[in-house]
């Protein structure tokens, strides 16, 4: 899209850029291009644009095999995108991409995010879309180039901060290349970037308490010039010790202290694990009596008969709560599942196990639990007995950090929309419970 197009079709339309809107039009087709590129887009990847404007990303992204989700915020521009854009599985919506549902985005394939966003609002759109309940694997922003190398900024820099530690964590944060002013229309005041957010393996992310981290790391940094002892007054009885371990001075900085470093403080405030081979399960024969019990690892390994609960709580609407699970699982790492589920230790039953992981994983006393189905042991459970419950709650929940990734509650239709056309999205054993529903 050349300037001569956007400047007709502003006309076109009886409109002009708003400032309120933080609208800058992008008028360099080669660039534009190069932009889209950065997605890589494969065959059925779901592309959420982030505030389209007259489309001069679009264009390249409607010609690729794709689903598009389009989110205008200007009313002015929503029946030109959708005359121009919105057919077969293609979407546009009318909202604030700060309001937008991510829910609506689950279920439709690969989501990959991409957008010239306003810089009013950069940062809060960032935090929601690289958020634990965002589908995005990717995401290619243009942003203020101040922001951008904030994101990206190395340890011991004045850019370095929360927001690099915090975002840093999850995603591989690469600043692509700077844009002049001139090819933006209106000018911004102000120099722009392309950055690229990749989400990183669950290889390369330390299993932590991360509430904590961020606590720590914004309590750090919000008196830069501080030294970090007199912000994190907790530790003073421990600093000595502690800076020792990480290999700094007692005198140290926020901004001097790598992400690495951060997290091994985190780990020592907070030492934690997901799960423990050494828990105890009751093994069980084929009629479900008790034999013996062993560790966790060993029933895991030997493939022994165990028992397990899944718990699914609806609210008042009926839709149902849903938790993806932990990328430091050992088992179905990074899916959605049940409400809350987890084994039966030794020596309890399974209303009382149902009761605790309740409580252990959502944070709730448990409400009445209703028993609806019962799996057999198989290969594809586990090889676990399981007994299943419902009940109405409507939250709050208090997600355990190394536990669940996250949880929303979901209509059923869409629940099962989803199951049918992404199924690898979830558990083995939820499918299974979902066909009991």
């Amino acid at each position: 899209m050349t300037l001569s197009d956007i400047q007709r079709l502003l006309a076109e339309l009886e409109t002009h850029p708003t400032r309120r809107l933080g609208q800058n039009f992008l008028h360099d087709q080669n660039l534009a291009r190069s932009i889209v590129a950065l997605l890589d887009i494969q065959p059925g990847d779901h592309i959420v644009e982030i505030g389209p404007g007259l489309g001069a990303l679009t264009e390249f992204l409607a010609t690729q095999s794709t689903r598009l989700t389009l989110i205008e915020k200007d009313s002015r521009l929503i029946a030109y995108l959708k005359s121009k854009f919105e057919h077969g599985t293609n979407r546009v919506f009318h909202a604030d991409a700060l309001d937008f549902d991510l829910r609506e985005l689950w279920g439709d394939g690969p989501v990959k995010v991409i957008g010239n966003l306003p810089y009013y609002v950069s940062t809060p759109l960032i935090a929601k879309y690289a958020s634990a309940l965002s589908p995005a694997s990717v995401l290619v922003l243009t942003l203020q180039l101040e922001l951008a190398q904030r994101l990206g900024a190395p340890h011991d820099t004045s850019s370095y901060g929360a927001m690099t530690l915090c975002t840093g964590r999850r995603w591989d944060i690469r600043l692509e290349r700077k844009l002049p002013a001139s090819v933006f229309f209106p000018r911004p005041k102000v120099e722009s970037a392309v950055i690229t957010l990749r989400r990183k393996p669950r290889s390369k992310v330390k299993a932590l308490d991360e509430t904590i981290f961020e606590s720590l790391v914004r309590r750090g940094f919000s008196e830069r010039r501080k030294q970090l002892r007199n912000l994190l007054p907790e530790l003073k009885n421990d600093w000595e010790k502690i800076t020792t371990a990480l290999g700094v001075t007692p005198t140290v900085r926020a901004e001097q202290l790598s992400p690495s470093q951060w997290e091994s403080l985190t780990f020592t405030v907070a030492p934690s694990a997901a799960q423990h081979g050494a828990e105890c399960f009751d093994v069980v024969d084929e009629f479900d009596h008790v034999v013996r019990s062993e560790f966790r690892d060993v029933v895991h390994v030997n493939n022994l008969r165990h028992r397990a609960v899944h718990m699914l709580l609806f609210n008042a609407t009926g839709e149902l709560y849903l938790q993806k699970r932990s990328i430091w699982k050992d088992r179905n790492p990074g899916l959605w599942d049940s409400s809350a589920a987890g084994h039966v230790d030794s020596g309890e039953d399974y209303l009382t196990a149902a009761r605790r992981e309740l409580q252990e994983e959502l944070g709730i006393e448990a409400p009445r639990l209703t028993p609806f189905a019962r799996l057999t042991p198989s290969e594809s459970n586990g090889w676990e007995f399981i007994q299943t419950y419902r009940a109405l709650h409507e939250g709050p929940f208090h997600p355990a950090p190394l536990e669940v990734e996250t949880g929303a509650f979901f209509p059923m239709e869409k629940i099962r929309q989803w199951t049918s056309s992404n199924p690898h999205d979830f558990s083995p054993v939820f499918l299974e419970i979902l066909k009991a529903l």
